[in-house]
């Protein structure tokens, strides 16, 4: 399977040919509005940042290899009651699981934590404000014990949201040889890529 980040919370994960667009984004600092050829798409929540397709166009008639698990949450610590419903997404193909968090603005319980399973990999939301902080973000990583974490949603240099801590108090958190860092914002994930935090190269 492949990953590749297209920055913020937007990845594009691709199994047989079959291309998957997840949070797809307009008006992020230094990013250009995404525009994408895909066979499907998905988005957390309904905010402009995670959920613009208009730039999106649509592929048909691709079998899609990917099995996709739905887990409620909220954007916010308030139950919704701030920023509203955030849906996390897992998805099954190749024999892996990959999990996106989407905006997740809190700790999983027990029963999300149950809902969403273990899995190979874990986009995880790392840059506070309007997500889960590094602290918070270490702590659902510890819940869910995935293989490989990719963090998101932070900020890196002129890219990403002013209000976003950068990458680095999350790293703090891992031995330093857990941590690889990639000059590609692309990674292919096989049963036996090693067990890492894997920081992407901002697009």
């Amino acid at each position: 399977m492949t990953i590749t980040w297209l920055g913020h919370s937007c990845f594009v994960l691709e199994s047989g040919g079959f291309r998957v667009l997840l949070d797809p984004y307009k008006v992020v600092r230094g990013y250009p509005d995404v525009t994408a050829e895909v066979d499907a798409v998905y988005c957390s929540h309904g905010h402009f940042d995670h959920a613009y397709t208009a730039g999106v166009t649509l592929a048909a008639g691709r079998a899609d290899p990917f099995a996709v698990k739905e887990v409620p949450t909220f954007h916010d610590d308030q139950n919704g009651s701030f920023r509203g419903a955030n849906t996390v997404r897992v998805f099954s193909a190749e024999g892996l699981t990959v999990a996106h968090l989407g905006d997740l603005g809190h700790p999983l319980t027990e029963r999300q934590a149950a809902a969403i399973g273990p899995c190979d990999v874990l986009m995880l939301p790392v840059g506070g404000t309007y997500t889960i902080d590094a602290q918070t973000a270490k702590e659902v990583a510890e819940q869910l014990a995935p293989r490989i974490i990719i963090p998101m949603h932070y900020r890196q240099g002129e890219k990403g949201f002013l209000e976003l801590d950068t990458v680095d108090a999350f790293l703090s958190l891992f031995p330093r040889e857990r941590i690889r860092r990639y000059p590609v914002s692309r990674l292919e994930v096989t049963k036996d890529t090693p067990a890492q935090v894997a920081v992407l190269a901002v697009p």
